[in-house]
């Protein structure tokens, strides 16, 4: 066994004395590897002041299995970037959050410490629960929207029957209407509660003309078909009495061509608005050409791109006390945290690029607010830069875990689609996965790692367990990795009750969720249910450690541990049963460790000086829960 697989340090309290230190203060550092390992000497370097450092640490300590060194570290800048060094008498090693090599690697991968980090701690005790309001439940049908209530680009809104099958954009324009409202929300508190679920994102909610409400004409307003103000008011006090937090979502890259701002559409008085005279205040709030062309996101029409080199667009929306951001924060409305939709495309137009100054202004105004608010923001690419800690606090981990995780399944990447050539990728790859999830992870600072959103499902793709060669085991698979993954994890209204849903167009991962019992998937739901309370118990689930210990073939299996305990998880795409060997011993297991299945799976393992030797069925998940020393 290579001892040099045993090497390991985080931002864990089992590793820094404190995990989220203050600009000035000293903590110890510290970093274990195998007792018998042939070591010389440890250094911790980093770079104070620009120039290379290097601190020996001292050997403090060891138990079974492992040799602790350790040493302290005055946290003097506002971030510290530092490796270790492990000297033999053959070699020196160099261990950076990626990996272990026996020369000196770019600082890209090094760990970091954030001093002063505004951490939303609350984000890793949370279980989500992803909800498109219109489409969750109808708890007061008196506000529904009626048939040509309204007009949108000359298409009127349709009331749809509850349950009925949406049609694509070319039929319904997104103005089919079901009636989900906030009420209903709040008439579901004891439904999610049950389930596990402790942290609500919803979508968009404010006045927009649209079923989706990406298309905002007032930020102030909350949809009156969603109940208005007061509305969420209730909803929030709800979630609160019962220990629940709430984000909302919104986009401020583009309002709607019908805000009030904008008004193109005519919801507003015809004579106002940054569309209809040039002399507006808000007219520098849009993009606009000597022709009078204004900049669409995605070039669609009805979603003009915000320009913030304007000064006062910058006040308006995050920087007065009175914005729109600060505003939801505040009493009476008390919300959480926000999620900012298309983030990456915000505060930049080709050759302008504004978007670093107001990433770092609206985090700091946003703080100020309420210091541990949640800023998860959208990117589907990798969102590395944006996670370093004076921009996002998490983002959709779309790039570090949904992606992979559905390709290693068997489900196309999204990427891989939007061309017209035909593109496949080899699925099933357990080293693909595996250097995917670790190449990202290895890039942020852990205060930040533990806070991504990791999820499956959104209103942004379509269902992973509708797809016709996904079957419940498979699925299965998916979703426990979901749960045990760093982060946290996220439900897509609807995924515990194996929801209708098609593949064919986006408005297929829209529909309304059943509530009539007998129509839900209990394999599913229960599924649900048992990981999202397993998650909500265990700190190890959300503060301990994470390594990969097997990647071959189609099998993959991580670790998430501290000193007293550890979860396995083991994932087979294999098409049939495999004898795997992996190394306990890495996280600490020894023959006297106690180790459980979760789902009582009965596959035969053997535990020999800490390897753990399993017969792994085809297509299968296990989750092995193990006390490391009973």
């Amino acid at each position: 066994m290579d001892w040099k697989q045993s090497i390991y340090s985080d931002g864990s309290r089992n590793f820094l004395s404190n995990p989220n230190p203050r600009l000035g203060e000293t903590i110890k550092v510290s970093l274990r590897v195998f007792k018998d390992a042939p070591i010389k000497a440890v250094f911790l370097r980093y770079l104070p002041n620009g120039e290379h450092h290097m601190i020996e640490m001292k050997r403090e300590g060891e138990d079974d299995i492992f040799a602790y060194y350790s040493t302290d570290l005055k946290i003097s800048e506002k971030s510290i970037n530092y490796r270790f060094m492990i000297a033999t008498e053959d070699d020196v090693y160099y261990y950076n959050q990626l990996e272990v090599t026996n020369y000196d690697p770019n600082e890209h991968y090094d760990f970091k410490i954030i001093a002063d980090y505004e951490n939303p701690e609350w984000v890793r005790d949370c279980v989500f629960y992803q909800i498109f309001p219109d489409r969750f439940y109808n708890g007061n049908p008196d506000n529904d929207v009626q048939d040509e209530e309204y007009f949108l680009d000359g298409h009127p809104t349709s009331k749809q029957p509850w349950g009925k099958k949406p049609v694509e954009y070319s039929e319904g324009h997104c103005l089919d209407f079901y009636g989900g409202d906030l009420e209903g929300i709040k008439q579901k508190i004891p439904y999610l509660k049950e389930l596990g679920v402790n942290a609500v994102y919803i979508n968009p909610i404010f006045w927009a003309p649209s079923h989706h409400k990406y298309d905002c004409i007032d930020y102030f307003q909350v949809d009156p078909h969603f109940g208005g103000n007061e509305a969420l008011k209730e909803l929030v006090d709800e979630l609160h009495k019962n220990d629940m937090k709430i984000i909302l979502d919104i986009s401020v890259n583009h309002t709607g061509s019908g805000h009030r701002w904008f008004n193109k559409e005519g919801f507003f008085d015809k004579s106002t608005g940054a569309y209809n005279d040039k002399n507006a205040e808000e007219r520098e709030y849009y993009y606009f050409d000597e022709n009078g062309e204004y900049f669409r996101w995605m070039g669609v029409d009805t979603l003009p791109s915000l320009d913030y080199r304007s000064q006062k667009l910058r006040d308006i929306i995050y920087r007065s006390p009175n914005s729109v951001l600060q505003t939801w924060l505040k009493p009476p409305y008390n919300i959480d945290g926000w999620r900012l939709d298309v983030a990456n495309n915000m505060a930049r137009k080709d050759e302008i690029d504004v978007s670093n100054e107001v990433w770092i202004e609206l985090r700091q105004h946003l703080k100020e607010t309420k210091s541990d608010m949640y800023l998860l923001a959208e990117h589907w690419a990798d969102t590395s830069k944006y996670l370093q800690g004076d921009k996002w606090d998490a983002a959709m981990n779309y790039y570090g875990f949904q992606r992979p995780v559905r390709d290693f399944i068997g489900d196309i990447d999204v990427y891989l689609t939007r061309t017209h050539i035909p593109l496949k990728s080899k699925h099933k790859d357990a080293v693909k996965l595996a250097k995917q999830l670790s190449q990202h992870l290895a890039q942020l600072p852990y205060q930040v790692k533990m806070n991504q959103f990791n999820l499956l499902d959104s209103h942004d793709v379509h269902r992973l367990h509708i797809m016709p060669h996904i079957d419940f085991e498979t699925y299965r698979c998916a979703v426990v990795m979901l749960f045990t993954f760093p982060g946290v994890p996220s439900i897509y209204y609807g995924d515990e009750v194996a929801i209708e849903g098609d593949l064919r167009y986006g408005e297929g991962c829209r529909y309304c969720i059943p509530w009539e019992e007998d129509k839900w998937n209990k394999n599913h739901y229960n599924l649900y249910k048992k990981l999202a309370h397993l998650r909500t118990k265990e700190d190890v689930l959300k503060n301990g450690g994470f390594k990969i210990l097997y990647a071959e073939g189609s099998i993959i299996a991580f670790a998430r541990f501290n000193n007293e305990k550890a979860f396995i998880t083991v994932v087979s795409m294999e098409n049939a049963d495999k004898e795997v060997s992996i190394n306990g011993r890495l996280i600490g297991v020894t023959d006297k460790s106690s180790i459980n299945e979760v789902f009582n799976e009965k596959n035969a393992y053997i535990c020999k000086d800490g390897i753990v030797n399993l017969k792994v069925s085809a297509n299968k998940a296990y989750l092995y829960e193990i006390t490391l020393k009973p």
